[in-house]
Protein backbone atom coordinates (compact mmCIF):
# COMPACT_ATOMS: atom_id res chain seq x y z
CA UNK A 1 0.00 0.00 0.00
CA UNK A 2 0.91 3.70 -1.25
CA UNK A 3 -0.64 6.41 1.01
CA UNK A 4 -0.29 10.40 0.51
CA UNK A 5 1.61 11.09 3.34
CA UNK A 6 4.45 9.11 2.45
CA UNK A 7 5.33 11.65 -0.48
CA UNK A 8 5.72 15.43 -0.73
CA UNK A 9 3.06 16.96 -2.59
CA UNK A 10 5.12 18.29 -5.45
CA UNK A 11 2.76 19.91 -7.78
CA UNK A 12 5.42 20.02 -11.09
CA UNK A 13 5.07 16.12 -11.44
CA UNK A 14 1.14 16.62 -12.41
CA UNK A 15 2.04 18.95 -15.06
CA UNK A 16 1.65 15.65 -17.99
CA UNK A 17 -2.34 15.85 -17.21
CA UNK A 18 -4.77 13.29 -16.63
CA UNK A 19 -7.92 11.74 -17.96
CA UNK A 20 -11.14 10.80 -15.21
CA UNK A 21 -13.39 8.69 -16.98
CA UNK A 22 -17.12 8.50 -15.37
CA UNK A 23 -19.31 5.66 -16.64
CA UNK A 24 -22.70 6.97 -16.07
CA UNK A 25 -26.62 6.40 -16.46
CA UNK A 26 -29.04 8.12 -14.65
CA UNK A 27 -26.42 10.33 -12.62
CA UNK A 28 -27.94 14.21 -13.30
CA UNK A 29 -28.01 14.72 -9.34
CA UNK A 30 -24.27 13.93 -8.78
CA UNK A 31 -22.54 15.29 -12.25
CA UNK A 32 -22.75 18.97 -10.35
CA UNK A 33 -21.75 17.46 -7.02
CA UNK A 34 -19.21 15.59 -8.34
CA UNK A 35 -17.16 18.49 -10.75
CA UNK A 36 -17.09 21.29 -8.21
CA UNK A 37 -14.99 18.61 -6.04
CA UNK A 38 -12.68 18.07 -8.86
CA UNK A 39 -12.40 21.60 -10.20
CA UNK A 40 -11.74 22.45 -5.79
CA UNK A 41 -8.93 19.68 -6.21
CA UNK A 42 -7.47 20.96 -9.84
CA UNK A 43 -7.12 24.60 -8.47
CA UNK A 44 -5.68 23.50 -5.30
CA UNK A 45 -2.98 21.09 -7.39
CA UNK A 46 -2.18 23.13 -10.20
CA UNK A 47 -3.69 19.98 -12.19
CA UNK A 48 -4.16 19.72 -15.95
CA UNK A 49 -7.04 17.50 -16.56
CA UNK A 50 -10.03 16.09 -18.92
CA UNK A 51 -13.37 14.61 -17.16
CA UNK A 52 -14.91 12.92 -19.65
CA UNK A 53 -18.35 11.12 -18.74
CA UNK A 54 -19.35 8.32 -20.47
CA UNK A 55 -22.70 7.84 -20.67
CA UNK A 56 -25.09 5.25 -21.70
CA UNK A 57 -27.69 7.51 -23.02
CA UNK A 58 -29.61 8.83 -19.93
CA UNK A 59 -31.55 11.12 -20.96
CA UNK A 60 -32.56 12.66 -17.68
CA UNK A 61 -30.61 15.94 -18.44
CA UNK A 62 -27.29 14.91 -18.18
CA UNK A 63 -25.62 16.89 -21.14
CA UNK A 64 -27.38 19.68 -20.02
CA UNK A 65 -25.66 19.26 -16.57
CA UNK A 66 -22.22 18.90 -17.68
CA UNK A 67 -22.58 21.92 -20.12
CA UNK A 68 -23.75 24.26 -17.71
CA UNK A 69 -21.15 23.61 -15.74
CA UNK A 70 -19.36 25.95 -18.18
CA UNK A 71 -16.30 23.68 -17.13
CA UNK A 72 -14.20 23.61 -20.70
CA UNK A 73 -12.18 20.73 -19.61
CA UNK A 74 -15.43 18.50 -18.65
CA UNK A 75 -17.75 17.24 -21.51
CA UNK A 76 -19.67 14.03 -22.00
CA UNK A 77 -20.14 11.40 -24.42
CA UNK A 78 -23.08 9.65 -25.21
CA UNK A 79 -23.37 6.12 -25.81
CA UNK A 80 -25.25 4.44 -28.72
CA UNK A 81 -24.70 0.96 -28.61
CA UNK A 82 -25.19 -1.55 -25.74
CA UNK A 83 -25.17 -0.50 -22.30
CA UNK A 84 -22.75 -1.24 -19.63
CA UNK A 85 -20.16 0.13 -16.92
CA UNK A 86 -16.78 -2.04 -18.44
CA UNK A 87 -17.20 -0.72 -22.05
CA UNK A 88 -17.86 2.38 -21.45
CA UNK A 89 -14.91 2.79 -19.28
CA UNK A 90 -12.89 1.02 -22.03
CA UNK A 91 -14.48 3.00 -24.80
CA UNK A 92 -13.29 6.24 -22.33
CA UNK A 93 -10.05 5.26 -22.02
CA UNK A 94 -9.66 4.83 -25.68
CA UNK A 95 -10.86 8.76 -26.18
CA UNK A 96 -8.87 10.05 -24.04
CA UNK A 97 -6.04 12.72 -24.02
CA UNK A 98 -3.58 12.86 -21.19
CA UNK A 99 -1.03 9.90 -20.41
CA UNK A 100 -2.71 9.23 -17.13
CA UNK A 101 -5.92 7.43 -17.00
CA UNK A 102 -8.58 7.36 -13.75
CA UNK A 103 -11.72 6.00 -13.45
CA UNK A 104 -14.40 6.55 -10.81
CA UNK A 105 -17.80 6.63 -10.31
CA UNK A 106 -20.34 9.33 -10.48
CA UNK A 107 -21.97 9.05 -7.20
CA UNK A 108 -19.53 10.70 -4.97
CA UNK A 109 -18.71 6.86 -3.36
CA UNK A 110 -14.79 7.50 -4.26
CA UNK A 111 -13.19 10.64 -3.24
CA UNK A 112 -11.31 12.52 -5.85
CA UNK A 113 -9.02 14.49 -2.96
CA UNK A 114 -7.34 11.17 -3.10
CA UNK A 115 -5.96 11.70 -6.31
CA UNK A 116 -2.66 13.14 -5.90
CA UNK A 117 -1.65 10.29 -3.80
CA UNK A 118 -2.57 7.93 -6.70
CA UNK A 119 -0.39 9.89 -8.98
CA UNK A 120 2.49 10.15 -6.85
CA UNK A 121 2.28 6.22 -6.25
CA UNK A 122 2.06 5.95 -10.14
CA UNK A 123 5.19 7.76 -9.85
CA UNK A 124 6.73 5.72 -7.58
CA UNK A 125 6.58 2.87 -10.18
CA UNK A 126 3.38 1.50 -9.85
CA UNK A 127 1.48 0.18 -13.20
CA UNK A 128 -2.01 0.71 -11.25
CA UNK A 129 -2.84 2.39 -8.13
CA UNK A 130 -6.58 1.34 -6.16
CA UNK A 131 -8.20 3.64 -3.98
CA UNK A 132 -8.95 0.96 -1.57
CA UNK A 133 -11.36 0.05 1.09
CA UNK A 134 -9.27 -2.88 2.55
CA UNK A 135 -6.04 -1.80 3.22
CA UNK A 136 -4.92 0.08 6.55
CA UNK A 137 -6.57 3.25 6.47
CA UNK A 138 -9.28 2.15 4.05
CA UNK A 139 -12.83 2.18 5.53
CA UNK A 140 -16.81 2.09 4.68
CA UNK A 141 -19.62 3.71 5.46
CA UNK A 142 -20.79 2.66 9.21
CA UNK A 143 -24.48 1.45 7.40
CA UNK A 144 -22.76 -1.02 5.10
CA UNK A 145 -24.03 -4.04 6.55
CA UNK A 146 -23.20 -7.32 7.13
CA UNK A 147 -24.76 -8.63 3.83
CA UNK A 148 -23.06 -6.11 1.87
CA UNK A 149 -19.85 -6.47 3.67
CA UNK A 150 -19.91 -10.59 3.48
CA UNK A 151 -20.62 -10.41 -0.49
CA UNK A 152 -17.52 -7.80 -1.51
CA UNK A 153 -15.09 -9.70 0.61
CA UNK A 154 -16.43 -13.11 -1.01
CA UNK A 155 -16.36 -11.66 -4.99
CA UNK A 156 -12.55 -10.22 -3.96
CA UNK A 157 -11.59 -13.84 -2.41
CA UNK A 158 -12.85 -15.40 -5.54
CA UNK A 159 -10.46 -13.44 -7.27
CA UNK A 160 -7.72 -14.32 -5.16
CA UNK A 161 -6.11 -16.31 -7.97
CA UNK A 162 -6.06 -14.02 -10.47
CA UNK A 163 -4.53 -11.10 -7.84
CA UNK A 164 -3.29 -10.33 -4.67
CA UNK A 165 -4.77 -6.89 -4.93
CA UNK A 166 -6.74 -6.81 -1.81
CA UNK A 167 -9.55 -4.78 -3.14
CA UNK A 168 -10.02 -5.60 -6.97
CA UNK A 169 -14.03 -4.62 -6.92
CA UNK A 170 -12.63 -1.28 -6.84
CA UNK A 171 -14.00 1.05 -9.22
CA UNK A 172 -11.63 3.92 -8.68
CA UNK A 173 -8.50 2.80 -9.88
CA UNK A 174 -5.17 4.38 -11.89
CA UNK A 175 -3.17 3.27 -14.99
CA UNK A 176 -0.63 4.98 -17.76
CA UNK A 177 -2.63 4.93 -21.30
CA UNK A 178 0.33 3.08 -22.42
CA UNK A 179 0.12 0.35 -19.98
CA UNK A 180 -3.73 0.59 -21.47
CA UNK A 181 -2.81 0.19 -25.09
CA UNK A 182 -1.03 -3.22 -24.50
CA UNK A 183 -4.54 -5.02 -23.34
CA UNK A 184 -5.57 -7.31 -26.21
CA UNK A 185 -8.78 -9.38 -26.28
CA UNK A 186 -10.33 -6.83 -23.73
CA UNK A 187 -13.87 -8.87 -23.06
CA UNK A 188 -15.51 -7.82 -19.66
CA UNK A 189 -19.31 -8.61 -18.32
CA UNK A 190 -20.24 -6.53 -15.92
CA UNK A 191 -19.22 -3.67 -13.78
CA UNK A 192 -15.56 -4.95 -12.77
CA UNK A 193 -12.88 -3.66 -15.17
CA UNK A 194 -10.25 -2.81 -12.86
CA UNK A 195 -9.78 -6.70 -12.50
CA UNK A 196 -10.04 -7.22 -16.55
CA UNK A 197 -7.08 -4.85 -17.20
CA UNK A 198 -5.31 -6.39 -14.34
CA UNK A 199 -5.73 -9.66 -15.85
CA UNK A 200 -5.41 -8.41 -19.51
CA UNK A 201 -2.69 -6.20 -19.28
CA UNK A 202 -0.19 -7.95 -17.53
CA UNK A 203 -0.78 -6.06 -14.62
CA UNK A 204 1.90 -7.57 -11.80
CA UNK A 205 2.63 -4.17 -9.94
CA UNK A 206 -0.75 -2.34 -8.61
CA UNK A 207 -0.56 -0.55 -5.72
CA UNK A 208 -3.46 0.37 -3.29
CA UNK A 209 -4.06 3.63 -1.90
CA UNK A 210 -6.60 4.27 1.02
CA UNK A 211 -9.93 5.57 0.88
CA UNK A 212 -13.11 6.08 2.73
CA UNK A 213 -15.75 4.52 0.58
CA UNK A 214 -19.71 6.30 1.05
CA UNK A 215 -22.76 5.69 0.36
CA UNK A 216 -24.60 7.30 -2.62
CA UNK A 217 -27.17 9.64 -1.61
CA UNK A 218 -28.43 10.41 -5.02
CA UNK A 219 -29.53 8.33 -7.49
CA UNK A 220 -30.05 4.45 -7.69
CA UNK A 221 -27.07 1.91 -6.77
CA UNK A 222 -27.08 0.14 -10.94
CA UNK A 223 -25.46 -3.22 -8.47
CA UNK A 224 -28.17 -5.26 -8.94
CA UNK A 225 -28.38 -9.41 -8.22
CA UNK A 226 -28.26 -9.53 -12.25
CA UNK A 227 -25.31 -7.55 -12.38
CA UNK A 228 -23.43 -10.18 -9.71
CA UNK A 229 -24.27 -13.43 -11.94
CA UNK A 230 -22.39 -11.02 -14.62
CA UNK A 231 -19.13 -11.19 -12.59
CA UNK A 232 -19.27 -14.97 -11.77
CA UNK A 233 -19.44 -15.20 -15.75
CA UNK A 234 -16.06 -12.57 -15.67
CA UNK A 235 -14.14 -14.65 -13.47
CA UNK A 236 -14.81 -18.01 -15.58
CA UNK A 237 -13.87 -15.72 -18.56
CA UNK A 238 -10.06 -14.57 -16.59
CA UNK A 239 -9.71 -17.80 -15.30
CA UNK A 240 -9.75 -19.26 -18.80
CA UNK A 241 -7.45 -16.73 -20.04
CA UNK A 242 -5.13 -16.58 -17.06
CA UNK A 243 -5.29 -20.62 -16.53
CA UNK A 244 -6.33 -21.79 -19.98
CA UNK A 245 -5.46 -25.55 -20.26
CA UNK A 246 -5.75 -25.78 -16.15
CA UNK A 247 -9.78 -24.31 -16.54
CA UNK A 248 -10.22 -26.13 -19.91
CA UNK A 249 -9.40 -29.76 -17.78
CA UNK A 250 -11.37 -28.89 -14.95
CA UNK A 251 -14.27 -28.09 -16.77
CA UNK A 252 -14.06 -31.36 -19.01
CA UNK A 253 -13.30 -33.18 -15.97
CA UNK A 254 -16.56 -32.15 -14.76
CA UNK A 255 -19.11 -32.76 -17.90
CA UNK A 256 -16.63 -36.10 -17.63
CA UNK A 257 -17.91 -36.88 -13.77
CA UNK A 258 -21.49 -36.57 -15.96
CA UNK A 259 -20.54 -38.70 -18.19
CA UNK A 260 -19.49 -41.59 -15.80
CA UNK A 261 -23.07 -41.11 -14.31
CA UNK A 262 -24.61 -41.74 -17.99
CA UNK A 263 -22.43 -44.38 -18.68
CA UNK A 264 -23.03 -46.70 -15.47
CA UNK A 265 -26.52 -45.53 -15.73
CA UNK A 266 -27.02 -47.43 -19.33
CA UNK A 267 -24.63 -49.96 -18.32
CA UNK A 268 -26.57 -50.86 -15.04
CA UNK A 269 -29.64 -50.73 -17.52
CA UNK A 270 -28.50 -53.03 -20.08
CA UNK A 271 -27.29 -55.32 -17.71
CA UNK A 272 -30.48 -55.51 -16.08
CA UNK A 273 -31.85 -56.43 -19.44
CA UNK A 274 -30.13 -59.64 -19.66
CA UNK A 275 -27.26 -58.29 -22.45
CA UNK A 276 -23.75 -59.61 -22.40
CA UNK A 277 -21.08 -57.60 -20.84
CA UNK A 278 -19.62 -56.87 -23.78
CA UNK A 279 -22.19 -54.94 -25.15
CA UNK A 280 -23.54 -53.41 -21.88
CA UNK A 281 -19.82 -51.62 -21.96
CA UNK A 282 -20.27 -50.62 -25.02
CA UNK A 283 -23.64 -49.12 -24.69
CA UNK A 284 -22.65 -47.11 -21.82
CA UNK A 285 -19.38 -45.85 -23.68
CA UNK A 286 -21.52 -44.67 -26.42
CA UNK A 287 -24.47 -42.62 -24.61
CA UNK A 288 -21.89 -41.22 -22.82
CA UNK A 289 -19.69 -39.71 -25.64
CA UNK A 290 -23.01 -38.28 -27.01
CA UNK A 291 -23.46 -36.51 -24.07
CA UNK A 292 -19.83 -35.21 -23.30
CA UNK A 293 -19.51 -34.28 -26.83
CA UNK A 294 -22.75 -31.75 -26.29
CA UNK A 295 -21.66 -30.80 -23.01
CA UNK A 296 -18.01 -29.73 -24.01
CA UNK A 297 -19.13 -27.98 -27.41
CA UNK A 298 -21.61 -26.07 -25.14
CA UNK A 299 -19.88 -25.25 -21.98
CA UNK A 300 -16.03 -26.68 -22.20
CA UNK A 301 -15.29 -25.89 -25.49
CA UNK A 302 -17.79 -22.91 -26.09
CA UNK A 303 -15.60 -20.92 -27.88
CA UNK A 304 -16.32 -23.67 -31.03
CA UNK A 305 -20.07 -23.97 -30.58
CA UNK A 306 -21.03 -21.96 -33.52
CA UNK A 307 -19.11 -24.43 -36.00
CA UNK A 308 -20.98 -26.73 -37.75
CA UNK A 309 -21.94 -29.96 -35.51
CA UNK A 310 -21.79 -32.99 -37.40
CA UNK A 311 -18.27 -32.36 -38.59
CA UNK A 312 -17.57 -31.86 -35.15
CA UNK A 313 -19.26 -34.60 -33.70
CA UNK A 314 -17.33 -36.87 -36.37
CA UNK A 315 -13.84 -35.16 -35.33
CA UNK A 316 -15.10 -36.01 -31.78
CA UNK A 317 -15.45 -39.67 -32.35
CA UNK A 318 -12.62 -39.71 -34.41
CA UNK A 319 -10.36 -37.91 -32.19
CA UNK A 320 -11.68 -39.90 -28.89
CA UNK A 321 -11.05 -43.12 -30.38
CA UNK A 322 -7.76 -43.44 -29.05
CA UNK A 323 -9.57 -42.85 -25.44
CA UNK A 324 -12.56 -44.72 -26.19
CA UNK A 325 -10.53 -47.97 -26.96
CA UNK A 326 -8.16 -47.42 -23.77
CA UNK A 327 -11.45 -47.46 -22.19
CA UNK A 328 -12.83 -50.06 -23.41
CA UNK A 329 -9.96 -52.65 -23.31
CA UNK A 330 -8.86 -51.54 -19.76
CA UNK A 331 -12.45 -52.12 -18.10
CA UNK A 332 -11.96 -55.74 -20.27
CA UNK A 333 -8.89 -56.47 -18.49
CA UNK A 334 -9.59 -55.37 -15.04
CA UNK A 335 -13.30 -57.33 -15.37
CA UNK A 336 -11.13 -60.59 -16.51
CA UNK A 337 -8.34 -60.36 -14.49
CA UNK A 338 -8.31 -58.06 -11.67
CA UNK A 339 -11.82 -57.15 -9.92
CA UNK A 340 -13.08 -60.99 -10.83
CA UNK A 341 -16.69 -61.71 -10.37
CA UNK A 342 -18.23 -59.49 -7.66
CA UNK A 343 -21.39 -58.19 -7.79
CA UNK A 344 -20.50 -54.90 -8.56
CA UNK A 345 -16.86 -55.62 -10.66
CA UNK A 346 -18.22 -54.95 -13.65
CA UNK A 347 -19.16 -51.55 -12.51
CA UNK A 348 -15.56 -50.84 -11.06
CA UNK A 349 -14.13 -51.88 -14.27
CA UNK A 350 -15.60 -49.57 -16.55
CA UNK A 351 -15.24 -46.73 -13.60
CA UNK A 352 -11.07 -47.45 -14.85
CA UNK A 353 -11.60 -47.99 -18.33
CA UNK A 354 -13.05 -44.00 -17.72
CA UNK A 355 -10.35 -42.84 -15.66
CA UNK A 356 -8.24 -44.17 -18.05
CA UNK A 357 -9.16 -42.71 -21.79
CA UNK A 358 -10.33 -39.53 -20.22
CA UNK A 359 -7.05 -37.83 -20.59
CA UNK A 360 -6.62 -39.31 -24.36
CA UNK A 361 -9.83 -37.75 -25.03
CA UNK A 362 -8.72 -34.23 -23.76
CA UNK A 363 -6.22 -34.05 -25.60
CA UNK A 364 -8.38 -35.16 -28.37
CA UNK A 365 -10.71 -32.49 -28.40
CA UNK A 366 -8.55 -29.56 -26.97
CA UNK A 367 -6.52 -29.71 -29.75
CA UNK A 368 -8.17 -31.37 -32.71
CA UNK A 369 -12.31 -31.09 -32.15
CA UNK A 370 -12.27 -27.54 -30.99
CA UNK A 371 -8.73 -26.24 -31.30
CA UNK A 372 -8.95 -22.22 -31.12
CA UNK A 373 -8.23 -20.91 -34.78
CA UNK A 374 -6.00 -18.65 -34.00
CA UNK A 375 -3.78 -18.71 -30.83
CA UNK A 376 -1.66 -15.96 -29.44
CA UNK A 377 1.16 -17.08 -26.77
Amino acid sequence: MISQDHYPLARTRFTAGISIIVPTYREVENIPLLLARIDALRRDRDLTLEVLFMDDDSRDGSIEAVERSGFDWARIIVRQGPRGLSAAVIDGFRAARYPVLFCMDCDLSHPPERIPAMILALDAGQQMVIGSRYVPGGSTDDDWGFWRWINSRIATLLARPLTQVRDPMSGFFALRKADFDQARDLNPVGYKIALELIVKCGLENVGEVPIHFSDRVHGVSKLTFREQLKYIQHLRRLYLHRFANAMYMAQFLVVGASGVVVNLSVLSLLKWAGLPDMLCLAGGIAVSVITNFLLNRRFTFSYAKDRPILKQFAGFVGASAVGMAVNYGVALYLNAHVLGAGPLSLQFAALGGIVAGMLFNFLGSRYFVFHKRFVKR
